[in-house]
């Protein structure tokens, strides 16, 4: 629960918060607040510090700088942690435990009891359309897709406030890759969650919707929704980048 009893507008608040590894910086001084309920897209090149910057959203970057969580500077990322769920690129499994062992995992970490856990995971596999026997197997026999969703409802286990969702869709194919995130986006109005999504795809960022923040070596070039970028591009890298997005 955050320590605020009024719940901050804002679910995210970055004061020049900056990422160095080896006196290289992966991220410059950063400015960004990311609103309650948003739905926000980190777009840009590989290398640009997206995923970087979402990584410092979760505490797995060593930042520097000023970071609050729900309107508090956060102290303590284990317990932020828990009003997170977090998506890595090709879902992440656990390749020794069944699916349901990977769903559940975070849950008896925190001692959840069986009937709890189980009532989640069925209200979970329902709206991720995994039936019990899918969940019965280990990842290496589940599809693309099926990992996917796994690992979905592994960050939506702890019914947290936020969903951190790093390329995604990256390693499917075209038709599951088209399904599975309308199925998405399907779940985010669903639940309206404060989501921030990493993908390099100007149409996954457009079919998504929300706010466009567009990055390129480790700073923000410029945010607002994709149209707004495409009608008045703050420079000629911006104009290039989404004419070479559309043209693909």
């Amino acid at each position: 629960m955050p320590t605020n009893l009024l719940a901050s507008a804002s679910m995210y608040e970055l004061d020049a918060v900056r990422v160095s590894f080896g006196g290289v910086e992966a991220l410059a001084r950063t400015n960004l607040t990311i609103a309650r309920g948003e739905t926000l897209v980190l777009l840009g090149p590989s290398g640009s510090g997206k995923s970087t910057l979402l990584r410092c959203l979760i505490g797995l970057s060593p930042y520097r700088g000023t970071l609050r969580f729900d309107g508090e500077p956060v102290r303590d990322w284990r317990v932020v942690r828990q009003r997170l769920g977090y998506v890595i690129q090709e879902g992440g499994l656990f390749p020794h435990l069944s699916a349901r062992g990977n769903v559940v995992l975070a849950a008896r970490e925190f001692g959840w009891d069986a009937a709890r856990i189980e009532g989640r995971v069925e209200e979970l596999a329902e709206l991720v359309d995994l039936d019990a026997q899918q969940l019965a197997r280990f990842p290496g026999e589940l599809s693309g897709g099926q990992r996917q969703r796994v690992a979905m409802m592994r960050a939506l286990m702890l019914a947290p406030d936020v969903l951190l969702l790093d390329e995604p869709l990256s390693a499917l194919d075209p038709v599951t890759r088209l399904r599975l995130a309308g199925e998405l986006r399907d779940i985010f109005v669903r639940l309206n969650m404060t989501v921030v999504m990493v993908t390099h795809s100007l149409r996954e960022a457009r079919f998504f919707g929300g706010r466009a923040v567009l990055m390129r070596d480790g700073g923000i070039v410029q945010q607002g929704k994709i149209a707004e970028l495409e009608e008045r591009p703050a420079d000629d890298f911006v104009a290039e980048f989404l004419a070479a997005e559309a043209a693909l």
